[in-house]
């Protein structure tokens, strides 16, 4: 056992030494490895990013109450009594002005896209003060609160930094008239970030909703509280909801944007992994050939044929593990933190996020690339371990 140990360690350390002899092949196989785990990691980041915006725009205590039936807001709508009725809930936080109950009015408007100049759809929400108490993350980072009762907005970091004409000072068309934006806003990279916000009563006669709302949204006193809510409101006569907590309702908000991203991404990889396997095909062989003699001559003074499997797969494993890491590295330079915008198929009103390259996907890409870097060497490791010796000594 120990001499078999000893063959490996010999062959496997000669194996790799001789890799500058190879620079050429080695070179491209390892960059083509590299740009292979670079656009995987770009790619699947686009459905992180989205996700970890979903996700950081749940409240651990927060409830959303939708009409029944409804997947988003935009299929929602609830009337005045409704509203009032949900407010009077058991479970919901309350302060000096009572229950920490925010309903909210979503409508779309069109916006031209800063990068392309194409529209999209922007999301415009309709809110009341109670709103900033139900998301605690909300801060004003520049300008000023609108004032109550007037035609003025304020609008989401994501949106002012993906749309045209969102900057502090601009104005906004609805119908026929300017609503100016007086401030800028953030919530620790919520879905909300994508969004524009006006007074709740100044948005309804915009767009003859009367007293109707698309969602309420609410605070619990905990997390356990959520059922006694649900199930007084479900139970009802008088109403006609779907209460979910918030970390549900965003989590199906982004199930298919981040499995169309996924799907994409992983359809992307693979057949980009299939030329790396080609191409680190082609490098394991080049070297095989290359050291024809040098290994028929190891078997001829008693080496395996396992200890030279085992070099030439460790080889090309080495090889796509430099690779992946160089194209983990690249992605993560290039992608993390990049900001974009893509459709929220559930809504279908813009989303904007930040590219999220973080630790698991980094590993999976050069995991991937290690998989590449095994299927590539196997296949030529098992032709060298194969050969005759005696052919193989009489070759140039």
């Amino acid at each position: 056992m120990f001499n078999w140990i000893s063959q490996v360690v010999s062959v496997t350390r000669f194996s790799i030494l001789s890799l500058p002899q190879r620079k050429g092949s080695s070179a491209a196989a390892l960059l083509g490895i590299a740009g292979v785990v670079a656009v995987m990691v770009g790619v699947l980041s686009i459905a992180q990013g989205v996700l970890k915006t979903m996700q950081s725009s749940a409240g651990d205590n927060n409830a959303i109450v939708l009409r029944s039936g409804a997947d988003s807001e935009m299929m929602s709508g609830l009337g005045g009594d409704d509203v009032r009725i949900i407010a009077e809930a058991p479970g919901i936080a309350r302060d000096d002005s009572g229950a920490v109950s925010s309903p909210e009015l979503f409508v779309i408007i069109n916006m031209p896209m800063q990068s392309t100049g194409t529209d999209a759809n922007v999301p415009l929400r309709g809110v009341q003060a109670s709103a900033m108490k139900v998301r605690e993350s909300f801060k004003l980072i520049e300008g000023r609160m609108f004032e109550w009762g007037l035609n003025e907005v304020i609008v989401g970091k994501g949106a002012r930094e993906q749309f045209a004409g969102l900057s502090v000072g601009s104005s906004i068309e609805v119908g026929q008239e300017k609503w100016p934006v007086v401030g800028v806003f953030e919530a620790d990279g919520g879905l909300s970030e994508s969004e524009i916000w006006v007074d709740a009563a100044v948005l309804q006669p915009a767009y003859r909703r009367g007293n109707s709302y698309q969602a309420v949204y609410v605070k619990l006193n905990s997390r356990e509280a959520f059922d006694e809510f649900k199930d007084t409101l479900t139970s009802d006569p008088r109403l006609n909801v779907k209460p979910m907590r918030e970390s549900e309702y965003y989590d199906s908000q982004s199930t298919t944007v981040y499995n169309l991203i996924t799907g994409l991404g992983t359809i992307i990889a693979i057949i980009m992994g299939l030329g790396a396997i080609f191409g680190a095909l082609n490098t394991m062989y080049t070297a095989v050939s290359s050291r024809t003699r040098e290994i028929a001559t190891l078997r001829a003074l008693g080496f395996r044929a396992g200890p030279v499997v085992i070099s030439v797969v460790s080889e090309s494993l080495l090889l796509a593990f430099v690779g992946g890491l160089i194209g983990a590295g690249l992605a993560w330079l290039a992608f993390d933190g990049y900001r974009a915008a893509t459709l929220n198929w559930a809504s279908f009103s813009a989303i904007t996020f930040a590219f999220d390259v973080n630790i698991k996907l980094l590993a999976q890409g050069i995991i991937f690339a290690m998989l590449i870097g095994l299927i590539g060497g196997l296949l030529p490791a098992i032709r060298a371990a194969r050969q005759p010796i005696a052919q193989a000594l009489r070759e140039l």
